[in-house]
């Protein structure tokens, strides 16, 4: 079981993820990558408002490369929610084959393409078939029925966050996978909602990030769910209930899956992650290895990962995930939230 690490251009000031990655080797097995301005599951990696930083594509060839001779798995992201009126359109497949190639060319290839369109791995199963297609987390992927559905075009699955704490029903997951020659990855660090229901809306405003911000919007109200939930304190108890897997407990997922993901594309401190999740220890706040991480809406408190009950694992891999109806969560809160105003 390795990790996954997601690339982000480093500024003037950032130390470069080439050499963070060099330090955790022996840990790091993959890094996922978008291409240039191509809508993905994040933002732009080039251009914002218009202003297009020119290096970038350099940037990022040369960094892959390093990334090569360090013996990395290439995961190039396909992964927008939306491609409009291209979605199924030979235009579209001609610009997935056309980066495949010069990928090819530039730092010899790619060895798996995440995506969260079937038709995206419909196409690179035809053009490039000696590259590993992986179904996005983004597809929200939980059940052998979803997977069997698309059998056809994809060699993984990210497994559905919602799912991914319960250790039984994962184990189940893994036996269809196996019996069918796929493989199973997880997203260790997301502090996304579970089960959110402003998800979907969320990931299509990402997928059209470069004309949102183009457009005069509306500014006197929270688009992103999350955030708008968590301002008011009686939902902190949800940051709880949401899918990441602390750094102590990753180590009983060794068997489950072959990658486990990092979500560092837009993390500022992205070797903070790295090196908790690669010594499965963690002294701090919580909220600073999540991805969005909400320490804004908590301040002045944190969540103090040393505070957590011995329980706490054995709990949260077995429940049934009827939050509404338990209150473990809810006393482990009060163990684990510190106002750093009135710490001694």
């Amino acid at each position: 079981m390795q990790f996954a690490v997601g690339y982000q251009l480093p500024d003037a000031e950032d130390e470069p993820l080439v050499e963070i990655i060099a330090d955790y080797r022996e840990a790091v097995g993959e890094v996922y990558f978008p291409w240039a301005d191509m809508a993905s599951g994040r933002a732009a990696l080039a251009t914002r408002c218009g202003y297009t930083d020119w290096t970038a594509q350099q940037q990022l060839v040369g960094d892959l490369a390093a990334f090569r001779e360090m013996g990395l798995r290439l995961d190039l992201l396909f992964n927008a929610n939306c491609y409009g009126g291209r979605a199924i359109s030979r235009w579209l497949e001609n610009q997935v084959r056309s980066v495949l190639d010069y990928l090819g060319e530039a730092v010899g290839g790619v060895d798996i393409v995440t995506t969260t369109s079937p038709f995206v791995a419909h196409s690179v199963k035809q053009h490039h078939p000696e590259v590993e297609t992986r179904a996005s987390v983004n597809m929200r992927i939980g059940t052998v029925k979803g997977m069997e559905y698309l059998a056809d075009i994809f060699d993984s699955y990210h497994v559905q966050r919602d799912n991914q704490r319960n250790l039984e029903y994962l184990d189940e997951l893994k036996s269809w996978a196996d019996d069918n020659d796929k493989s199973l990855v997880i997203l260790a660090n997301s502090g996304c909602l579970a089960f959110c229901s402003g998800q979907t809306f969320h990931d299509n405003m990402v997928a059209h990030e470069a004309e949102i911000d183009e457009t005069l919007n509306v500014t006197e109200w929270e688009a992103h769910t999350c955030w708008r939930f968590l301002q008011d304190r009686a939902n902190w108890v949800s940051i709880l209930q949401n899918t990441w897997i602390r750094p102590e407990d990753i180590r009983h997922y060794e068997g489950l899956c072959r990658v486990v993901k990092l979500a560092t594309r837009m993390h500022a401190r992205p070797r903070l992650v790295i090196d908790a999740y690669a010594r499965g220890s963690f002294y701090g706040n919580l909220l600073d290895l999540c991805e969005p991480g909400f320490g804004p809406a908590l301040a002045p408190c944190v969540i103090d990962n040393s505070r957590f009950p011995a329980d706490w694992f054995a709990r949260t891999s077995s429940c049934d995930r009827r939050c509404h109806r338990c209150d473990y969560c809810a006393q482990v809160l009060e163990m684990v939230l510190v106002n750093l105003q009135e710490a001694p």
